[in-house]
Parts: structure tokens; sequence; C-alpha cells
């Protein structure tokens, strides 16, 4: 339960899909940014939370709750750490990267149970909504595949214009989701995206140069810079393949 008085929390219709959101300062401080529940996983109001520093997060068989954490955890592109080891990983390995190739087999990998918990959040509605969203040309993903030729590890997100709001990861093999984090920020970095969105502080993703910064912080960065809309898509050609063996030699520091 929020510390604030009288906190409420907002229902949202589900057959009103362009109803705005309340303002993320009603968010509970207990959990962390719980502001809403209900309403649908439309594009129409994906893209409106998206827009509003706004993300769904969810278990089967509950509601649709819709978050707006505070602080926000983030990396900046030219900040992300990597160790030796992984960079040698990616240049000995025969790894190939690729941008945007299979996205429904990436959010499928990134649904299937972890080795501490049988639960996902990925739902079937989920998956479909966030289907739509990238063809749509915002939601995209990143694939890491072996020498075999089989997918070993990725991410999927949503592109918000100058943001990129991370969803989910996963690894097979050994490093694989760090691979496509580096991709990520390498891409958004040539791209002069200013941040990457990781939601909720994670302990995985802090050990490679995230941060939290107040939610204020991160909305100014993200209304000064938002381009999305149904009707309008970001101007970036996603579908690429990445020289894992180059990308291994990426310096963030020095490429700003």
């Amino acid at each position: 339960m929020s510390n604030k008085e009288e906190a409420f929390l907002t229902f949202l219709d589900p057959y009103a899909s362009d109803e705005p959101f309340p303002p993320v300062e009603l968010a509970w401080d207990e959990p962390n940014g719980l502001l809403a529940m209900g309403g649908d996983l439309s594009t129409t109001r994906l893209i409106n939370a998206y827009k509003s520093g706004i993300f769904p997060w969810f278990s089967e068989e509950e509601p649709i709750y819709w978050w707006s954490p505070n602080p926000r955890a983030v990396l900046y592109p030219h900040k992300i750490n990597f160790r030796r080891s992984l960079r040698k990983n990616m240049r000995n390995k025969g790894y190939r990267i690729t941008i945007d190739h299979c996205f429904k087999k990436v959010v499928r990998a990134c649904a299937r149970p972890r080795s501490y918990t049988s639960d996902t959040w990925i739902t079937e509605e989920m998956f479909r909504a966030y289907v739509e969203l990238h063809k749509l040309n915002i939601a995209h993903s990143i694939e890491v595949w072996n020498a075999d030729g089989k997918l070993v590890g990725g991410l999927y997100g949503v592109d918000t214009g100058k943001v990129f709001s991370g969803e989910s990861m996963f690894s097979i093999e050994r490093d694989t989701s760090k691979m496509a984090f580096i991709t990520l920020a390498k891409t958004l970095q040539q791209w002069d995206y200013l941040l990457i969105d990781c939601q909720i502080e994670n302990p995985h993703l802090f050990s490679m140069g995230a941060e939290n910064i107040p939610r204020q912080q991160y909305l100014k960065i993200l209304q000064s810079n938002t381009l999305l809309s149904e009707s309008s898509s970001p101007l970036q050609h996603w579908k690429i393949e990445i020289d894992s063996s180059k990308l291994s030699h990426w310096k963030p520091e020095t490429e700003r």
C-alpha cells in the first residue's frame, strides 16, 4: 500500500482505448510505481502508455496493471560496460547478431519459464499486443545466433523516438543476452538515442552500467523526444545484421 494519504488505484475502461492515463505522480510508493489497472492492450493504449512513461506488467490470471516507478532504471548507451571475457566470446565463438529478423521467436523465448520460477508475465495477450506494435515498426527485437545457426539469446522492446524501452531478454548460452544488450546500446548510440529504459532496477543490468534516475528526469527526456504514433513510425530501418567481431572492439565512451 502507498504511504500517500487516501491512495487509490485508477480503473481503466477496457472499451475506451484512447482514455488518458492518470498523472504518474499518483503512482503508489509501495509497490513502487503501481498507477492503474484494467483497460486493454490495444496499440492505441500501449502507445499512449509508453509516451507517458507507463508500461504494463502483470501475470497470468491477473488484471492488467500499469506502472511508472520512481526512480526509473535507465542506461545511457555510452555508459555501458562489458568484461574482457565477453568481448572474447563475441570475437571467437562464431556468434551472429541480427535485428528484427524473428521478433515473434524472441518474444516466445523471453516468455519461457526461468530456472528460478515457472511463472511468466508475457501472456498470450501480451504476445499478441507486442506483435502488433512490431508490425507498426514500434517494437523491435535483437537476436543472437550461435555458430550452428540456433537462436540462443536476445531481447525486445519499444522504440519511442530517442528512448528505447527494454521489455525482456533471454539467454540460452552464456552471455548471449548481454551480447544483445550491447548490440542495442551501440546501435542506439549510432542513431543518437539518449536512453535505454530498463524500467525497474535489475542487478544484471546494473552490472553493465544501468542506473536509477528520478522519474521526472526520465519523463523530461522521454517527452521531449517521443515520436510514437500509430500513423508515423520511427525513421530507422531496424532490420539489419551486426558484425559481432567488430562489436567486440567497441569502446562506448570514445564514440560519444
